[in-house]
């Protein structure tokens, strides 16, 4: 690679990491609103029943999934040196798919804390350049998820079928406000399977 590529890559990576830690630092100092708690994960998770494909059923709106407009998909599988594989979906309206890969790390012992990574495999070494990826509830039969972090920015509720019951939607975005998450700004994901 020649310099002047090494250059670019190299202030691109200090820009999103100092934008990354500014916003984490941000986001722990952030209070919460009265009648809410701070998000939280789960204990712990079992790694072995959380793989596999996942639907969307529900996003807070963020930059990087400005394109997808249905079928968003996560699938998450275990690798030999125990990180996460994901490959995250959806359909364009121009009626294409975008997909995007990346690795998932482990933050504590139960699994339910984990720092994702969409950068090129060279590039992951990089501090600060991983999101937050936290289980904050999830039913005992690995069939509905909350997925959140320390921040109310980011919010995901995804199911293992493409459509979930009205009754348990509406009980995972209570869970949703009571960690101080604006539902109202959700999302909900077309499914056209």
């Amino acid at each position: 690679m020649n310099t002047a590529l090494k250059s670019i890559f190299a202030g691109t990576a200090l820009v999103f990491s100092s934008l990354t830690l500014s916003m984490t630092t941000q986001a722990e100092l952030m209070p919460t609103q009265a009648g809410t708690v701070a998000p939280q994960a789960v204990d712990k998770i079992d790694i072995q029943q959380y793989v596999g494909k996942w639907y969307e059923i529900a996003h807070l709106p963020m930059y990087f999934q400005r394109k997808c407009v249905a079928n968003t998909t996560a699938q998450y599988g275990l690798n030999p040196d125990k990180t996460i594989s994901v490959l995250n979906s959806c359909s364009t309206a121009d009626g294409g798919k975008i997909s995007s890969e990346g690795v998932a790390y482990s933050q504590n012992e139960g699994n339910s804390k984990l720092k994702v990574s969409f950068l090129p495999k060279g590039l992951r070494w990089l501090p600060f350049t991983k999101g937050d990826y936290w289980v904050l509830r999830i039913d005992p039969d690995y069939k509905v998820v909350l997925v959140g972090g320390p921040s109310d920015k980011y919010l995901w509720i995804l199911s293992r079928e493409a459509q979930i019951d009205d009754a348990i939607y509406q009980s995972y975005l209570d869970t949703a406000k009571k960690y101080g998450y604006d539902v109202e700004k959700l999302i909900k994901t077309p499914q056209q399977r």
